[in-house]
C-alpha cells in the first residue's frame, strides 16, 4: 500500500481517535483542577482527620500505576455493584490521577509563598481561608500555572492508557489501523506527530496564560 492510500484510509480513523483523546484529556483537567483545589485546601487549612484522609488519596495516586487504577475502576468496580461505561470509566480514573497531582502542585506552589504574606493577612483582620483567597492564593496561581499545564500534557499521552478498555482514542485507533494493514512504522510515527502537535498546542496556551499572569513589571 503507498502512503497516499494509506494516508487515505488512516486520517479519519485517527483523526475520531484524536477527538477521543482530546475529550479524556479536557475534560479530566476539567474536573480534575476543581478536585485537586479542593484537596489543597483541606490539607493547607489542617482540617482534623480530613488533610490525613487526603493525604493518603495523594499517596495512593501517586504511588500506584495509572494502568492498575484503570483496570480497578473499570473491571474492579462492577464486583461491588458499580458498573461505568469505558468513557465514563477512562474520565473518572483519569480525574482522580490528574487531581492527586495537581494538588501538590497548589500545595507546593502556596508553601512557595513568603510567610509575611500570611502575616501580612492576620494583621490586616482576615481569616485563615480569607487569607489563602485574597492574598495567597493569586500569588500561587502564578507559580503554578508551568507545571500545571505540564499535568496536562502529561495527561494527554496518558490517556492511551484507557486503550486496555477498549476506548478507540488515537493510540487504540492506529493499532487498529496497523492490524489491517501492515504498516506499522508511518503509522506509528503518525500517531507521534499528533501527540507532539497536541502538545505544542497546549505550549502555547501555557506560555499564554503566563503572559497574563505575569507581574506587572
Amino acid at each position: 500500500m503507498d502512503l497516499q492510500a494509506l494516508a487515505a484510509l488512516a486520517w479519519p480513523v485517527m483523526l475520531k481517535g484524536t477527538g477521543y483523546t482530546l475529550l479524556f484529556a479536557v475534560v479530566s483537567m476539567l474536573l480534575g483542577l476543581p478536585l485537586a483545589a479542593l484537596i489543597t485546601l483541606l490539607r493547607v487549612l489542617r482540617l482534623p482527620l480530613l488533610d490525613r484522609l487526603m493525604a493518603l488519596y495523594v499517596s495512593v495516586m501517586r504511588g500506584t500505576p495509572l494502568l492498575v487504577q484503570v483496570f480497578i475502576v473499570y473491571y474492579g468496580l462492577p464486583s461491588i455493584g458499580i458498573e461505568l461505561s469505558p468513557i465514563t470509566a477512562g474520565i473518572l480514573t483519569l480525574t482522580l490521577n490528574v487531581a492527586a497531582y495537581m494538588s501538590e502542585t497548589l500545595r507546593g506552589a502556596i508553601g512557595a509563598v513568603a510567610q509575611g504574606q500570611w502575616l501580612a493577612g492576620t494583621s490586616l483582620g482576615l481569616r485563615r481561608p480569607q487569607i489563602l483567597r485574597y492574598v495567597i492564593g493569586p500569588q500561587a496561581l502564578r507559580a503554578a500555572v508551568p507545571s500545571l499545564s505540564n499535568s496536562l500534557i502529561s495527561l494527554i499521552k496518558d490517556t492511551s492508557l484507557v486503550s486496555v478498555i477498549a476506548v478507540t482514542e488515537l493510540m487504540l485507533a492506529t493499532k487498529e489501523l496497523i492490524s489491517t494493514t501492515f504498516q506499522p512504522f508511518p503509522l506509528y510515527l503518525a500517531a507521534a506527530a499528533i501527540y507532539w502537535l497536541l502538545s505544542l498546542s497546549f505550549e502555547q496556551l501555557q506560555r499564554r496564560m503566563e503572559k497574563r499572569l505575569a507581574y506587572p513589571h
